[in-house]
């Protein structure tokens, strides 16, 4: 299936660094529609243009320590329909719980040293544009080993394994194939986990969604 052309506002403050992420973007069939090397002018570059989806670093001009994710968080709050992808060097894991506070969808953090090819990235930029979740993996053990959570604390070692994989992004299919278990096993561990978490089902609700959240905020809020 063709990949769709995400439309794609960059804020990033080195000029370099943006540069090079524009030219990579376009080069595969992103349209960046607007730059911006500040937070402010990320946010007024949303509104105006409402992307697909956003790459935001975290620390931007005045003080460059949390501009960045603070506006990232703003976004979540005000314009959901955008995707919005942290791009940064560092793990701000109080803000990082704030971002994912408004949902578990449409929302990614990556760390600009561990995204080894250029494919992962792309492949974290689509899934957030498309409403699902990309989180590197040292985020979400910084996230996990913040404090315990009770609900947590009554899931099995295996079903943990699960849950931290569905942080991330996996599907049960994904999942299964990086723990070397059949796709049946990883369902059962889900519905566990969705028992262990008070999550009945409903027509209108997304469990794996809340189980998410419930399992981030328990862990590194």
């Amino acid at each position: 299936m063709t990949e769709r052309h995400l439309r794609v506002v960059l804020a990033e403050d080195s000029v370099v660094l943006r540069d090079g992420m524009v030219e990579l973007l376009t080069a595969r069939g992103c349209r960046v529609v607007a730059t911006a090397g500040t937070a402010e002018g990320l946010l007024t570059e949303v509104e105006r243009h409402r992307p697909d989806v956003a790459v935001v670093d975290i620390r931007m001009p005045p003080t460059h320590t949390d501009e960045g994710i603070r506006a990232a968080v703003r976004i979540r709050a005000t314009t959901p329909g955008v995707g919005v992808l942290v791009f940064s060097q560092h793990i701000e894991t109080a803000w990082a719980s704030r971002l994912l506070a408004a949902g578990a969808t449409g929302v990614g953090y990556l760390l600009k040293e561990r995204v080894a090819r250029t494919s992962e990235f792309m492949d974290a930029l689509h899934r957030v544009a498309d409403g699902g979740t990309a989180l590197d993996p040292e985020v979400v053990d910084r996230l996990v080993h913040g404090r315990g959570g009770s609900r947590v604390d009554t899931l099995t070692p295996r079903e943990r394994e699960v849950l931290e994989l569905m942080a991330q992004g996996h599907s049960n299919r994904s999942v299964a194939a990086r723990l070397v278990v059949s796709e049946r096993a990883v369902e059962k561990h889900v519905a566990a986990v969705f028992s262990k978490f008070d999550l009945p089902a409903t027509e209108a609700d997304n469990r794996r969604v809340k189980a998410v959240l419930a399992y981030l905020s328990e862990t590194g809020g």
